[in-house]
């Protein structure tokens, strides 16, 4: 099953959600353990450690006031007596109802026990007093020693059990949180690896198709229709993408049978025109009889046309065969810094006539290249005749050669009117030519850029442009070594 970009993008959220849900969930169930035991710590232990502590001042001083009413008999220290039994009753039930461990429950019911049994023994010597009946007081002094003894023993192990289970808990709680943090870090940082992995995972998806699709209209911008674009996934940009290759299709037919249309009238204009030529040259050689210097002068104008019309049919013969791959080359080494100084040699007139400067950089250590000879020349006739043609009077041309990378970069850059931006890639495209002034213009095909691109492509090496309006124009192309 194929997601479609909705569906991924509400998967992706819902396992983002998920990822930090249980990160969550995970994290409030250990801090719900710590605060459970933290809880424990303070509601019991402390309590009971409090607790102890009144229990045994309430004794002490029952204690007190024991001894106090056997010596005097005064019925307030009885009272007192008394109701510090009562305190002591109410805290040992208060430590009873929260005591958490048998540990702690078994030595309250001892504390209970003996109480109890000191209680009986301090009635039982009271009773004794008030009827005056003899009894043995070191007998009962040594009793209570012993019922007090064992009372604070025991208080004493109950506050030691509390100091130890409140040592144990604090321990638990340490840990407790401490691999509560150790285990939300972890599960943190997997969660944000996750997070990242997922969203990269469903964005690079997305975004490598919609890449693939921005790198073919640029190809089809630049008019390469190969129907060869493949994207499965998502749905959507999948049938863009065919609808983009049965554009192509149709498109790269169109383009065939513009190019088979070109070829085709060209051959067959190259007869009649080569005729015309072959006619208006024995009309001034005179061979048709005499003709004056107006006819003359017609004739001129004629032979010139019908050369440039016999230039075009050629150039669009020779585009045909470069397009179709069936361009013939002869690559030999050639020194192109003495290719470039040749063409300087052939513009002489022109950039003379215009008044223009042409500067030439010295290229050092420029290694000879495997060219066409013949075919490198009239690339540069192309591009340095446009920078001569566009180039005010008493402009300047710039010229370069060097070498580095293992690649031989040679650059033209004139002092023109410049190129407008979205024509840049156009320009190397068959028969398009620039809206300048009329003023500015020369007669052309609008072929040869499109020449020196097949001309360099087929060397291996890639042409380009660069311009600002009004600030002139550099053409550069680059050869392998």
């Amino acid at each position: 099953m194929k997601f479609t970009i909705s569906n991924r993008l509400i998967l992706s959220y819902l396992v983002i959600f998920f990822i930090n849900g249980a990160v969550s969930v995970y994290a409030v169930l250990k801090l719900s353990q710590v605060s459970k035991e933290t809880s424990t710590l303070f509601n019991i232990d402390e309590r009971l450690l409090d607790i102890r502590k009144k229990l045994a001042d309430s004794f002490l001083s029952q204690l007190t006031y024991q001894k106090k009413y056997i010596i005097a008999m005064d019925p307030i220290f009885h009272d007192e007596f008394i109701f510090a039994g009562n305190d002591f009753n109410k805290y040992l039930a208060k430590a009873k109802s929260i005591a958490d461990t048998p540990a702690k429950k078994s030595l309250l019911s001892q504390i209970e026990t003996s109480y109890a049994q000191y209680l009986a023994l301090i009635n039982e010597e009271i009773d004794k007093s008030t009827a005056k009946r003899p009894s043995s007081k070191q007998e009962y002094d040594r009793k209570k020693q012993e019922m007090v003894r064992e009372i604070l023993e025991r208080l004493r192990a109950v506050e030691a059990q509390s100091q130890e289970d409140i040592f144990t808990r604090t321990g638990k709680v340490r840990e407790a949180a401490a691999d509560a943090l150790h285990l939300v870090i972890i599960m943190l940082i997997v969660a944000i690896v996750l997070i990242i992995g997922i969203s990269f995972r469903i964005t690079t998806s997305i975004t490598k198709p919609l890449m693939a699709l921005m790198e073919k209209t640029k190809d089809i911008s630049k008019g390469i229709f190969e129907d060869n674009l493949n994207v499965t996934s998502p749905p959507e940009i999948s049938q863009l993408a065919i609808a983009l290759n049965d554009m192509c299709h149709k498109l790269k037919q169109v383009d065939t049978m513009k190019s088979e249309f070109f070829s085709a009238m060209s051959h067959e204009l190259r007869t009649p025109l080569t005729a015309i030529k072959q006619g208006i040259g024995l009309l001034q050689d005179g061979v048709g009889g005499t003709i004056s210097n107006n006819q003359q002068r017609i004739m001129k104008t004629l032979s010139e046309e019908v050369h440039r019309l016999i230039d075009m049919v050629n150039s669009l013969l020779d585009l045909s065969k470069m397009e179709a791959g069936m361009m013939t080359y002869n690559f030999r080494s050639e020194d192109l810094p003495l290719l470039v100084e040749k063409v300087i040699i052939e513009m002489a007139l022109i950039v003379e006539a215009k008044n223009i400067t042409v500067k030439m950089a010295p290229g050092k250590n420029i290694p000879p290249l495997k060219l066409d000879r013949e075919r490198i020349l009239q690339a540069l006739r192309n591009l340095i005749g446009n920078a001569a043609k566009f180039t005010p009077d008493g402009g300047q041309i710039n010229l370069s050669c060097t070498y580095r990378d293992r690649e031989v970069e040679f650059c033209v850059a004139d002092t023109g009117p410049g190129i407008p931006k979205e024509n840049l890639n156009a320009i190397f495209e068959k028969f398009h030519q620039l809206p300048v002034k009329a003023s500015e213009w020369a007669k052309g095909t609008g072929l040869g850029l499109a020449f020196v691109k097949h001309i360099i492509t087929a060397h291996g090496g890639k042409i380009w442009a660069e311009s600002k309006l009004g600030q002139g124009s550099t053409f550069i192309f680059v050869l392998p070594s």
